[in-house]
């Protein structure tokens, strides 16, 4: 056992976090905290590490165990450069090494005549040192820097000049060098690309100690997790001895159990309830009565997690179609000073395509992102948007655009039509602003419910190209979940980039690789993309044989390498077939035109659907504020009993509507998918 936490309790201004958390962790183990944001998740590490203390409960450290945290903190101050900080690390290989040296001079002193006890402490030094892989120490400063994504330039360049997400990279090599027997990890994926991330999970693959961490990367859970450590948000604290997915799985096991079991305890208090509103102002059964009323005091009441967002609540309005080729970059070239990003840049994007921009940090994703939406001038090139495409761009520097006096329903609704005041509220659920959190002021809400504010404010708009960038850094896993879902069946084009493998997987129905001066496009998942790249890494495939990054998905280019080493190509184009018969013009026309008249029909049942559901939410809010007002209760209970039919009643037809609304978007996606099936593309227009 290296760690053991024991009846852990800890409050926070009076709101008890978690108690009673008992949780061992032993060599090998690799155990996720998972649970609500304001849980207490890193609160516990915090105490874990002995850097907080807890309430209650006790920490158990057994001697000569190191326990490591991945610090939220550093100085970006600091003159000190990256390599030189984190040796730190092996501070202690240093004063042993000087140790050696001074031992090495005392017994050259003394001649031929070697003090015993010299010797002894040398060897016994030299010993240790050999043991820690001393003389390596360099190299692996180097390469853990070099893992990270810090090259022999970076790794000279002082603290002062990187930004946060840098500077925690350096955190992470300082304890990963430092080789603790207990990680503590909070976030650690939070600041990584995609490579750097890889290179992370190999390391803990390797690592012969405990890791304890908090991750909302999902890809992340599912490759590490061995145990899950639930914090519920109710101050519970659950341990699993499940992977991620078994987790899920038992988890909703049992939910349900727990939910059957407050279903036939409401139904004991409800029928003791009735006995004591029945009798209690009878002479002969007020005893009972009284009896009854003690009965139910003396439950305990069975408590039930407040579920996430219920789907489907976020629906990205219908876009506009667009022509065939949506955006299409010609000979683009961008630099920064004497830095060239692009140089003669070709890429291309068709409508229906989901693209996903992967690669290290530095190597042009965001200056890509930027420049397809517009917000980027560049050098020399051209930019060019097809027929009727709407672009809506998301970043994270997009927050400082809201209004700090409005509250959050009014800074949504400042931009929305009339036809969007109704779904508001369920908008906003969506991205976990549900109740009174939605009267909340945009100048009290903490960074990451900025950016879920900004993100549902852009998804309002019916735009058929988004361009988002990082979409997902602040939201939790249930967030994330329901936003893939959203972009899953949205019908317009996509253009992203994100570190979270889950979500590129769900969406991407393309991969583009960006490198430093070069572009290289993989239809597909994200595991098609890294399958490709280890076919390609064993030499079992013509590297060349991966798409032209301005290639769709599936289709061929042709074209050459542009300066600069970006892949280039134009956009695969059709080839002319016989032209049709006036007849099959004709039919063609016909069947589009019916189509189009049941799209219409589909549509207008939606809006009328989406109506219903939101009068029947409202309805359900009433009601539920009815039932909490103790005058409902007085008298002979029929007053309640009847709002709680009434409840029920109303609850099972908002059930019934979101049926008929799932099969209504499902008839709506057939006839579309049918529509792009037999629709030919437009030309791009210059702009």
């Amino acid at each position: 056992m290296l760690l053991r936490l024991a009846s852990l309790e800890r409050s926070i201004a009076g709101r008890a976090l978690f108690a009673g958390v008992d949780l061992d962790v032993r060599a090998g183990d690799r155990i996720c905290v998972v649970g609500p944001n304001g849980a207490g998740k890193s609160t516990l590490l915090r105490i874990a590490a002995g850097l907080d203390a807890a309430d209650g409960g006790e920490v158990v450290v057994p001697r000569g165990v190191r326990v490591g945290l991945l610090r939220q903190e550093i100085d970006p101050r600091r003159a000190t450069s990256v390599r030189d900080e984190a040796a730190t690390a092996l501070a202690h290989l240093d004063a042993l090494e000087a140790e050696m040296r001074a031992l090495e001079r005392a017994i050259a002193e003394g001649g031929g005549d070697v003090d015993e006890s010299l010797a002894e402490r040398y060897d016994a030094a030299s010993a240790r040192f050999h043991h820690a892989d001393g003389f390596a120490r360099d190299a692996r400063v180097d390469a853990v820097l070099e893992g990270l994504g810090f090259d022999g330039a970076a790794r000279a360049r002082p603290l002062s000049s990187f930004s946060g997400g840098w500077l925690m990279r350096v955190e992470l090599a300082k304890l990963l060098l430092s080789e603790p027997d207990v990680l503590l990890l909070d976030e650690p994926t939070n600041h990584l690309d995609l490579p750097a991330i890889e290179w992370f999970e190999s390391v803990l693959d390797g690592f012969a100690g405990a890791v304890v961490a908090i991750s909302h990367d999902r890809a992340f859970l599912r490759r590490q997790a061995r145990r899950i450590a639930e914090l519920d948000g109710l101050g519970h604290c659950t341990v699993y001895e499940h992977d991620y997915d078994g987790y899920l799985r038992e988890r909703e096991r049992r939910r349900e159990e727990r939910l059957a079991l407050r279903a036939r305890q409401d139904r004991q208090i409800a029928h003791l309830e009735q006995f004591v509103d029945r009798f209690r102002a009878k002479a002969t059964k007020a005893r009972q009565a009284q009896s009854r009323l003690k009965a139910i005091d003396r439950i305990e009441r069975v408590e039930i997690e407040p579920e996430g967002p219920r789907g489907p609540r976020l629906r990205i309005p219908e876009p506009p179609r667009s022509g065939r080729v949506v955006l299409e970059l010609e000979g683009v070239a961008k630099r920064y000073g004497d830095q060239v990003v692009y140089d003669g840049l070709d890429f291309a994007i068709e409508r229906g395509e989901r693209v996903a921009l992967v690669g290290p940090n530095g190597a042009g994703k965001s200056t890509l992102l930027r420049i397809a939406a517009g917000a980027l001038a560049f050098d020399a090139g051209e930019r060019a948007l097809g027929h009727n495409v709407e672009t809506a761009y998301f970043a994270q520097h997009q927050l400082e655009a809201l209004d700090a006096r409005r509250t959050i329903l009014e800074e949504l609704g400042a931009d929305a039509s009339l036809a969007d005041h109704a779904r508001l509220r369920g908008h906003l659920g969506a991205f976990l602003f549900s109740g009174d959190d939605v009267q909340k002021r945009i100048g009290v809400l903490s960074g990451g419910e900025k950016a879920r504010v900004a993100l549902a404010k852009m998804l309002l708009r019916p735009c058929n190209l988004l361009v988002l960038d990082e979409p997902t850094n602040h939201l939790d896993t249930s967030a994330c979940e329901v936003l893939e879902q959203a972009l899953a069946s949205y019908a317009g084009t996509l253009l992203f980039v994100s570190h979270d493998r889950s979500f590129i997987n769900a969406i991407a129905t393309r991969i583009v690789e960006v490198r430093p001066g070069e572009i290289r496009s993989f239809p597909g998942t994200y595991d098609d993309y890294r399958a490709r790249l280890r076919e390609l890494e064993r030499g079992a495939a013509d590297p060349g044989d991966a798409a032209p990054a301005s290639a769709p998905s599936g289709g061929a280019a042709s074209g050459s390498a542009a300066s600069g080493g970006a892949v280039a190509g134009a956009p695969a184009r059709a080839v002319a077939a016989s032209a049709p018969s006036k007849q099959e013009r004709i039919a063609a026309r016909e069947a589009d035109k019916a189509r189009q008249r049941a799209l219409g029909s589909a549509r207008r049942r939606l809006e009328t659907l989406e109506g219903e559901i939101a009068a029947c939410e409202a309805q359900l809010e009433t009601l539920g504020h009815r039932l909490g007002d103790p005058a409902l209760y007085a008298g002979d209970g029929d007053a309640a009993r009847a709002v709680t039919a009434e409840r029920d009643a109303c609850a099972a037809r908002c059930d019934a509507l979101y049926r008929d609304w799932e099969r209504a978007a499902a008839e709506i996606e057939a006839i579309e998918d049918a529509s792009r099936d037999a629709a030919s593309g437009e030309a791009p227009a210059r702009r």
